[in-house]
């Protein structure tokens, strides 16, 4: 049973002397070499920079801002802040001078870090709508002499604070080992602002325990070993990296920061040779796209032998699972039957697969760096064909399930026993309950609205009582996700409650499948589907430019703008053509699921206008930014 006062900074304190010669992270220098550092070193240098933070005026119960993206720098003041006591308040480099100001205003803080002048310009430029805001710390000092800041804001470099840091350490090197033994682990760690797909940014307020609950329980569903590496390459401040990298550092393993660019991702990946790589589903349909790509690029024999082997591989891998019963099973099936049926042919197939394997998908799991275990995938949805594929090839990619108000994994696929199509069980220890709209619990194998119970839910939304009070009762949160889970516990998420689309004859229908049916064409990037309250359904799509672009030097097209290529006709019937193709009755698909009328968009949707942080659609402001269009496709 954990102990009240064992907080992230407490358990740090053990890690430290635990681990204390083995990496805990990997930091790129700059020469962008990867340059090790270990436990010990890292612990004595928080000792010295806590302090410092105290001496400049952090204390215990302040609200301190982090604009920054993912560095050394960051995870220090993150550890630092907590241990005096303080609850950090993070954000990233691409929001807008508006969502930082309103963060920071919202969040009542006096000090905030920012990443360089870039960041604190923002910041100064909003400064009049910070009224409690009284220090800007910045990581990388450079620029600074050209920004005009007010008097009573007093701008301080990371150098500067780090210096009064280890002379105040020198006088007393106790104070920070101290201060965190105060600490409870029902205290209040973090506010992380959402970035809801509706209103302003709420501030989710998550406990130490919220964490450690999860670095408490992932092992049963990852095998993750001290001395192993996992890279990371999403936002630290978001929940779900951040949640990883606490549980990567208390489990002995090395961070190694890199970045979701597979110019960027790809090289580190062959120089760390990580065996753990977080992620969104975005990377694995980037890393999908590239390797079609590269194939369609050879010549006609590598294609031919590509495309062989990854259909046999398909089936065998879909008897593999049949015979080792990993289908999931939303209705009861018999395993034996199962089992007899899979077997002959699985041995005829197995042959085939071992092949490929060797001589086209080696290939690709060479460039993961050579011990890659697995991708955990979350954020979001990953696409069943991405997740087909990448089974396929033999690439693991663990799919998992949370949310920000959640610290937030609550499910991932167990490693050695990976359910395709589901987000695997939920951690130990949490309790659920999935109802229908009148309240009523759903059996196995029928959807309804999840509801989850934990030490790692929120305390709540700062300041936001009714908001809170609305998804929070009694300790059951609402996800307001639609779940349905299988007879083996798995579930899988089939679309948000507040998403679903109601036609005119009472129809419902939920968007995400039919959005990520129509992203299996390589000719569609991005789909939002419409139609509430309309006799049939649309969709606005933002069709792939370079796949477009390529058919139209093929085909002769002419075009000056984006948007005359778009709406070529020959443009139009091919994605028709690719919609019709892909919702249908004989691929799963309702006649009311069908797609009728569509609009193709000349621009991609863009994080922090359309989509979230976590790559989620907007629906409310694509609704709202394309009102027009999405009225000439109901005329």
């Amino acid at each position: 049973m954990r102990s009240s006062t064992d907080t992230l900074p407490q358990r740090l304190k053990l890690i430290s002397s635990k681990y204390a010669d083995m990496n805990v992270f990997l930091i790129k220098d700059v020469n962008k070499d990867f340059q090790p550092l270990k436990h010990k070193d890292f612990w004595e240098e928080l000792k010295a920079y806590g302090t410092g933070l105290h001496e400049i005026g952090v204390k215990r119960g302040d609200h301190i801002g982090i604009i920054s993206e993912n560095r050394k720098e960051w995870i220090l003041t993150d550890f630092g802040v907590m241990g005096l006591g303080a609850i950090d308040v993070p954000r990233g480099c691409d929001s807008t001078a508006d969502e930082i100001q309103y963060i920071l205003a919202h969040a009542d803080c006096p000090i905030t870090f920012a990443e360089n002048a870039t960041q604190a310009e923002k910041i100064l430029s909003k400064i009049k709508d910070i009224p409690l805001l009284k220090k800007i710390i910045l990581f990388d000092y450079d620029g600074i002499e050209k920004i005009k800041s007010p008097a009573d804001v007093e701008l301080m470099s990371y150098e500067k604070l780090v210096s009064i840091g280890n002379d105040a350490y020198e006088k007393d090197p106790d104070f920070f080992e101290n201060e965190i033994t105060i600490g409870n682990c029902e205290d209040i760690a973090t506010i992380i602002y959402t970035s809801g797909t509706t209103g302003n940014p709420k501030g989710v307020m998550l406990t130490h325990k919220a964490f450690l609950f999860q670095v408490d329980r992932i092992k049963p569903h990852l095998n993750l070993l001290p001395g192993e590496v996992m890279l990371s390459v999403l936002p630290i401040w978001h929940s779900f990296e951040r949640a990883c990298m606490y549980i990567s550092v208390f489990l002995g393993l090395a961070t190694a920061f890199s970045k979701p660019v597979g110019a960027v991702m790809m090289p580190d990946m062959e120089k760390v040779k990580p065996q753990w790589l977080t992620s969104v589903p975005r990377i694995w349909e980037s890393v999908h796209a590239s390797v079609l790509r590269s194939i369609n690029a050879g010549s006609a024999t590598k294609r031919t032998l590509f495309f062989f082997f990854l259909s046999v591989g398909e089936i065998q891998t879909y008897l593999y699972d049949m015979f080792k019963g990993l289908l999931p099973q939303f209705s009861k099936r018999n395993r034996i039957v199962e089992s007899v049926i899979s077997i002959i042919p699985l041995i005829l197939f197995t042959p085939l697969k071992k092949l490929g394997d060797i001589l086209v998908f080696s290939k690709l799991k060479d460039k993961l760096g050579g011990r890659f275990k697995a991708g955990i995938s979350g954020g979001g949805a990953l696409p069943s064909h991405i997740d087909k594929f990448f089974r396929t090839v033999g690439i693991s990619v663990l799919e998992g399930y949370g949310l920000t108000e959640t610290a937030p994994v609550l499910a991932v696929r167990v490693d050695s026993h990976p359910v395709p199509n589901t987000v695997g069980p939920l951690l130990e220890d949490i309790d659920y309950r999935v109802i229908d709209k009148d309240g009523a619990i759903m059996p196995v194998g029928v959807k309804g609205e999840l509801h989850v119970k934990s030490e790692q839910v929120m305390k709540g939304y700062y300041k936001e009582p009714e908001l809170t009070a609305a998804i929070l009762k009694n300790g059951w949160l609402n996800t307001g996700d639609l779940a349905v889970f299988t007879h083996g516990g798995e579930f899988k998420i089939i679309g948000r409650s507040k998403e679903t689309i109601v036609l005119r004859g009472g129809e419902n229908i939920e968007p995400v499948p039919i959005e990520e049916r129509l992203m299996q064409s390589k000719y569609i990037s991005q789909v939002m589907i419409v139609g509430q309250d309309q006799k049939f359904l649309g969709a606005l799509i933002i069709p792939e430019t370079e796949a477009i672009e390529k058919l139209a030097i093929e085909k002769g097209i002419s075009y000056l703008e984006k948007e005359e290529l778009i709406n070529n006709p020959f443009i139009q019937e091919l994605v028709n053509n690719e919609i019709q193709e892909l919702v249908n009755a004989k691929t799963g698909f309702k006649a009311f699921e069908r797609i009728f009328r569509f609009k193709l968009l000349p621009k991609e949707f863009e994080v922090g206008v359309e989509l979230t942080q976590s790559l989620k659609i907007k629906r409310n402001v694509v609704a709202r930014i394309y009102k027009n269009e999405i009225k000439d496709i109901f005329k």
